[in-house]
């Protein structure tokens, strides 16, 4: 991932939900409701509603809308299925794009999909086309602070169970297993670490550039992505700059 900053990458996806409060609300709604319907509405028991409620409580949702997405869940309030879809395709310059997507209709969803792609000089693939090419990480990021020896966190993070420790100028970013993730968090915060971000994601094992004509195709594919409701993710492996 030479010339690639995770940190960037990770900065850019958070600056562009934050300012999207209310559609990031339905979104993480989304995650709340499909993780309790998949797994039960007790998060001590279920590692994946408990991490989409952290998710959630670190936007700063409404604890009344946490509640009554799982109450949806687990009661079937509104009688609503959502589906958890992954679509693969590359943007403008080939560039690889992964979309993750929880939706109550999936022939709506499809259409959508694919007609931002192929209205930004992209194309949708098949199931497994560009997924090589990304890593399932677990990411902390740490920012940098004069309190933080840096030796002594990455011995922290490698006892927790972390795969590596990245320095980069702002801050730290600990990369592990999807597995050890909850438990790497948990044992950082446990020590005293303010974690600034924190998520399984998809990493690129190789990045791409682009002209500046396709650059400003891949910039409005994305913002059509961003601003559909049904799209909870996006990777790409386009270099940040």
């Amino acid at each position: 991932m030479s010339g690639h900053s995770k940190w960037k990458t990770i900065q850019h996806k958070k600056n562009a939900k934050d300012a999207k409060r209310g559609k990031i609300f339905m979104k993480l709604a989304k995650d709340i409701f499909l993780a309790a319907k998949t797994g039960g509405g007790d998060p001590e028991m279920n590692a994946s509603l408990r991490l989409a409620v952290e998710k959630a409580k670190a936007a700063n949702m409404p604890n009344d809308n946490i509640s009554r997405a799982i109450k949806k869940a687990t009661g079937n309030l509104d009688g609503v299925t959502y589906e958890e879809i992954t679509y693969e395709g590359y943007g403008p310059g080939g560039v690889a794009v992964i979309v993750e997507v929880l939706t109550d209709n999936k022939n709506r969803s499809a259409s959508e999909i694919r007609h931002a792609f192929s209205k930004n000089g992209g194309n949708l693939g098949e199931t497994g086309c560009v997924g090589f090419m990304f890593e399932k990480k677990g990411v902390i990021t740490i920012l940098a602070s004069d309190t933080i020896d840096e030796e002594e966190l990455m011995l922290d993070a490698i006892d927790a169970g972390a795969d590596e420790l990245e320095t980069e100028e702002e801050g730290f970013v600990i990369l592990t297993s999807p597995e050890a993730f909850s438990d790497v968090k948990n044992a950082l915060q446990e020590k005293g670490y303010s974690i600034e971000e924190a998520e399984v994601t998809n990493i690129p094992q190789t990045t791409t550039t682009l002209s500046d004509e396709d650059q400003a195709k891949m910039d409005r594919l994305i913002d059509m992505l961003e601003n559909n409701d049904d799209v909870q993710d996006i990777y790409h492996n386009l270099e940040e700059e």
